[in-house]
């Protein structure tokens, strides 16, 4: 038996591929490779080669990258990543105190609970750099399966078998209210009761917004989308200023009524997700990333309290 030819491919020649595809453009590529365009182009032509595929298709006035082309650059994402963990781990043998971590997070975290956490993990990693990268479900899981984080704080449902999961908590829905509204009058509030209301809400595509309109469809009515916003902290300022209520889950409660305004659980039915640390199967971790998801997992329960 014949064993197929392997391609022998460097971490220059990846970069040269992720950097066309970011750029759309080998002219623009060169220039921030510092390299030639003739010499771009040979590289990618020797790739092409090398894989038998058709990277990027191209003519004199664009660069439009193929679906195989797209899967490759994926990849080399993944791979160029470990490269530098990897050079991160044999520059920490010489210095333990320096390094960088990279989480993905979804907003109702990102804003509350994370920040405290994070100081704690600085006052005994003061050499670490911390990027935060906060968005809504499927941008921190797209960012945690393409090694752009090293881990994710997010939604738990419907989790591809590619990554690991850790519950951390279960979260239940509540609606935020301006102060007088008629339904702060009430100790929880049916969903029912919404069906009239105004909502400030998030886009349509976050995970979010679609379990709350799923529970309003599964309740008989349609709930009134008045206004939508990226961010908790514009969503809670229009509650504040009367436009309209908000339905956000447990952990966003904080922004809430630090400045005023009224909460209340909401029932029949009570619907509630766990939110939980997500990481992709088989990847290594520095030792960084290990050490800020252990300091998450003890802090996570008393400071969500």
């Amino acid at each position: 038996m014949t064993r197929s030819k392997q391609p022998n491919l460097s971490a220059r020649e990846m970069l040269a591929v992720k950097t066309v595809a970011d750029y759309g453009s080998f002219n623009a590529a060169a220039i921030t490779l510092n390299i030639s365009q003739p010499v771009l182009t040979r590289t990618i032509q020797r790739v092409e080669a090398q894989l038998g595929i058709t990277l990027f298709d191209r003519n004199t006035r664009s660069v439009e990258i193929t679906e195989a082309g797209k899967e490759f650059v994926a990849l080399s994402e993944r791979v160029l990543n470990d490269m530098q963990i990897y050079m991160q781990a044999i520059e920490q043998r010489s210095d333990q105190k320096r390094g960088q971590v990279v989480i993905s997070s979804v907003m109702s975290v990102a804003c509350t609970v994370l920040p405290k956490i994070i100081a704690r993990y600085k006052q005994s990693h003061p050499g670490v750099d911390l990027y935060i990268y906060e968005g809504v479900h499927g941008n921190v899981i797209e960012n945690v399966r393409s090694s752009v984080a090293d881990f994710g704080l997010t939604y738990l449902d419907d989790i591809s078998p590619m990554f690991e999961e850790k519950p951390l908590s279960t979260e239940a829905f509540h609606v935020v209210l301006s102060k007088g509204h008629p339904l702060q009058k009430r100790k929880q509030v049916a969903w029912e009761a919404l069906k009239n209301e105004q909502l400030i809400s998030l886009p349509a595509d976050s995970r979010t917004r679609r379990l709350i309109d799923a529970t309003a469809t599964t309740s008989g009515f349609q709930l009134r989308h008045n206004i939508t916003v990226t961010q908790f902290t514009s969503m809670m300022q229009f509650v504040a200023d009367g436009v309209g209520i908000a339905i956000v889950p447990e952990g966003s409660l904080a922004g809430a009524l630090n400045i005023g305004l009224a909460t209340r659980p909401l029932v029949q039915p009570k619907v509630s997700r766990v939110l939980g640390l997500v990481t992709l199967k088989e990847r290594s971790h520095s030792i960084f990333a290990q050490e800020m998801m252990r300091q998450i997992e003890m802090d996570w329960k008393v400071l969500r309290e």
